[in-house]
């Protein structure tokens, strides 16, 4: 709920007296041999003694309505919601995705929430925090090189050139290196071909890092990624050739070792919190790690998670993607929105949102009521949460309440923004009753199952939860699906890759649009990750800067501050 008078998120945060992290830790039952401090005021956990207890923890879904410019603010939910749990006697944990360097110099900005419901230090986590993201990248680079290096010596896998499906990754936005020509410079430069970058959010070993039970299982899955396809042999066929076949994923794992420990840091009111891997649920599945969350489950009573952008988005591929990989099955699910937001789902500009508006407000209840109907499709019970702003009139919120009387959904306004975990206190009482009165049970159930083809499944989610009539795919994309098909992983789920703005293909398309097409430009298979990948619409792999990067702002003052980063 910013106004002009509050300080700013970063003034707020260097405010804040910290903890020692064996404090926050000795909070959750960490000891210190457990403990990898990275300074004062964060440190890795080594969980393997921890993960082999059995837990009764319940586990709760922060999700929110399609995003606008305007903001909904999940993430500070997420936090505020967890420290108004342990405030009202609950033990809680929450555990957030780490931000990617490219929002924090493009547009979006960092994710360790705002105001008095962040997560500290604010600094360290938006910017490098204990590197994770650099071991991720180091270790998705390395294979591609090994694939080139295969390549220039002998090619004995038998690589075609025009088929190695292994790019490269940096953590920042950058749109000249989406398509690249590498290798240029002669013979003893190796075979110049097309290739291209990613953003590191969007690789498969993101998606395999937090997608692991372990360090057995990371390595294993690294080894099963594939990275071209070799030339057709006498029948007309083509085989995959995986990362195991250059014995690369020894090297990555190692890589990787000390990155899979989750990150324990705390809120500025001292609850703790795992901060560890994936954003962006609009190009990869946009979820932290299972490890992360199986630990925060088995030293707590109560996990509070997150899932990327909106619940079309972050929230399926959380039922459909984690839950059924981890075998996780949620207790609750908040749904965040914010009056603003909704009245530019009504047809306002981010301009006219802090101008009172009910009946924009009301046509942008379609988001909600859409997002509500998808989130009871998998069975859990759900609380929407209004994260206040200054401007929001009582007419405004009232009006949002009587939507959820209408549709038989508590509505809580949530001050947290401003007030710390005191302002989501009845949020938390909320979603302890909802739980607490099935006794922690729920008809969770997934999208589709998982024999269903992978086209299907893209049209199940597409029908079901886009409100699309059909996908809009040429017979290049059925062959590829075809050919994953052929290859076995007909059973895998399906990862859609494509606006957040909107239920449809289209950004411009707010509220709920309905009878639009999907179309699908490309599909790509992660095996390691065990999902496949849709590419749809416009949507980049690797984003570009804003005309106005946020990184045209942020410097060092004379006293070696940073300024501008929020």
């Amino acid at each position: 709920m910013p106004s002009p008078s509050v300080p700013s998120d970063i003034a707020i945060a260097r405010a804040a007296k910290p903890l020692p992290i064996q404090d926050i830790a000795d909070k959750i039952g960490i000891g210190s041999d457990s403990l990898i401090p990275y300074g004062r005021y964060k440190a890795k956990i080594r969980f393997e003694d921890k993960l082999n207890s059995s837990s009764s923890a319940r586990l709760v879904l922060v999700t929110a309505t399609s995003p606008t410019p305007a903001g909904e603010g999940k993430t500070t939910t997420t936090v505020g919601l967890g420290d108004a749990l342990n405030r009202i006697g609950k033990r809680a944990i929450m555990c957030l995705r780490e931000p990617s360097l490219g929002p924090c110099f493009g547009v979006k900005g960092g994710a360790a929430g705002g105001g008095y419901a962040q997560v500290i230090p604010m600094e360290d986590i938006n910017l490098h925090f204990t590197g994770d993201f650099h071991a991720i990248g180091a270790a998705h680079n390395l294979l591609a090189a090994m694939v080139d290096n295969h390549m220039y010596w002998d090619n004995a896998h038998g690589f075609d050139a025009r088929r190695v499906s292994w790019g490269r990754v940096v953590d920042m936005n950058d749109r000249a290196l989406r398509s690249v020509v590498t290798a240029l410079g002669g013979v003893t430069s190796g075979h110049p071909r097309e290739s291209g970058f990613d953003i590191t959010v969007a690789s498969e070993v993101m998606a395999i890092f937090c997608l692991a039970s372990g360090l057995k299982d990371l390595e294993e899955r690294l080894g099963n990624c594939i990275v071209g396809w070799k030339t057709r042999d006498e029948h007309g066929n083509r085989e995959p050739i995986r990362a195991r076949d250059l014995n690369a994923h020894g090297a990555m794992s190692v890589l990787l070792k000390d990155a899979l420990y989750p990150n324990l840091v705390q809120t500025l009111e001292h609850s703790p919190a795992l901060v560890h891997g994936g954003p962006f649920a609009n190009i990869a599945h946009g979820c932290n790690s299972v490890l992360a969350t199986r630990l925060g489950m088995a030293c707590s009573d109560w996990v509070v998670t997150e899932a990327g952008f909106g619940a079309d988005l972050g929230a399926e591929k959380f039922f459909d993607i984690k839950c059924r990989q981890a075998g996780l099955v949620p207790s609750a699910v908040v749904l965040v929105t914010t009056a603003r937001a909704l009245k530019m789902h009504g047809g306002v500009s981010k301009s006219q949102t802090s101008i009172p508006d009910v009946a924009a407000l009301k046509l942008g209840l379609v988001n909600l009521r859409r997002h509500l109907s998808n989130l009871r499709r998998f069975g859990v019970p759900v609380v929407v949460a209004v994260n206040a702003f200054s401007a929001d009139t009582e007419e405004e919120i009232a009006t949002i309440k009587a939507f959820g009387v209408e549709c038989g959904v508590d509505v809580v306004l949530c001050t947290h923004w401003s007030d710390g975990g005191a302002g989501a206190e009845e949020l938390a009482h909320k979603v302890v009753d909802l739980v607490e009165s099935s006794n922690g049970e729920t008809n969770f159930d997934y999208l589709y199952p998982s024999d269903m083809g992978l086209l299907d499944k893209l049209e199940c989610i597409a029908t079901k939860i886009y409100g699309a009539k059909a996908l809009q795919l040429d017979s290049r994309v059925r062959r590829q699906v075809e050919i994953f098909e052929q290859a076995g992983y007909r059973q895998v789920p399906v990862c859609v890759a494509k606006t957040q703005y909107s239920f449809s293909a289209n950004p411009n398309l707010l509220g709920a649009p309905e009878g639009h097409e999907l179309p699908v430009r490309e599909f790509r298979l992660s095996a390691g990750a065990g999902f496949a990948v849709a590419i749809c619409g416009d949507i980049m792999t690797m984003p570009g800067l804003p005309r106005s990067p946020a990184a045209e702002r942020i410097r060092l003052d004379d006293d070696g501050q940073i300024e501008g980063l929020f």
